[in-house]
């Protein structure tokens, strides 16, 4: 079962530099996603191209030692509440036995002990790997009258795993083992992504894609990744 989405949504120069200045102020990567209504994968990629990688990464490094550190800091808060309650029902329990027994005659009085078992304290934090929720099937895509693709000097299709685009890095290993091929709804980004024995292709009709996705399949290729999406076929 796939999820819906809208096309990339495409920012402003402005907002890129408020995003990044959000982000430097420590506000998360999914606070931002709703914030500007954009993809998380939109906010990676502005934030590397204002800031750079290595600054990009190390302020996620504190972001995400900043939510772990408040994450067991809930715990501990809860195991702490959960303890005091134990110890405020042991108190009560032994002070209503005290006046029992001083309530009783010294012929009655009988020895007595209290015991009150406390179940064992079992916090887990989830680690489970993220559900993939990001592709949109290729018959719910509303291509642009023209797309661009890499290819090597042989006209060769460029074929990539999909833990090659870091930005797709946060999707369970199964998938990132995926064969992709890449298409660019914009000319210059097509380009920046070319190696000299590369070259950039024209594809005036993208219901191309479409026809020749049965084939794709059958060679092991199972998404088509542009910018800001991933295409599953």
């Amino acid at each position: 079962m796939f999820l819906k989405l809208d096309l990339a949504k495409r920012l402003s120069q402005i907002q890129k530099e408020e995003i990044a200045e959000l982000f430097i102020r420590g506000e998360s990567l999914e606070v931002l996603s709703k914030k500007f209504n954009c993809m998380k994968s939109t906010i990676i990629r502005n934030l590397k191209k204002i800031l750079g990688v290595s600054k990009y990464q190390k302020l996620s490094d504190i972001e995400k030692a900043h939510d772990r550190n408040e994450e067991i800091y809930v715990i501990n808060k809860n195991k702490s509440f959960y303890i005091d309650k134990m110890k405020e029902v042991s108190m009560t329990d032994l002070t209503s036995q005290e006046n029992y027994i001083n309530d009783k005659s010294e012929k009655d009085f009988l020895p007595s002990s209290s015991f009150l078992e406390i179940p064992p304290i079992d916090y887990q934090i989830e680690n489970l790997p993220r559900k993939e929720i990001s592709s949109v099937p290729i018959s719910e895509i509303d291509f642009p009258k023209v797309v661009y693709m890499v290819v090597d000097k042989k006209i060769e299709l460029e074929i990539k795993l999909l833990k090659d685009y870091p930005e797709w890095g946060f999707l369970p290993n199964e998938d990132l083992e995926r064969k992709t091929i890449g298409i660019y709804f914009d000319l210059k980004n097509a380009k920046r992504s070319c190696n000299k024995e590369q070259k950039v292709i024209k594809v005036p009709n993208c219901d191309v894609l479409r026809i020749v996705s049965p084939i794709l399949l059958s060679r092991g290729i199972s998404r088509i990744v542009t910018e800001d999406q991933l295409i599953a076929l």
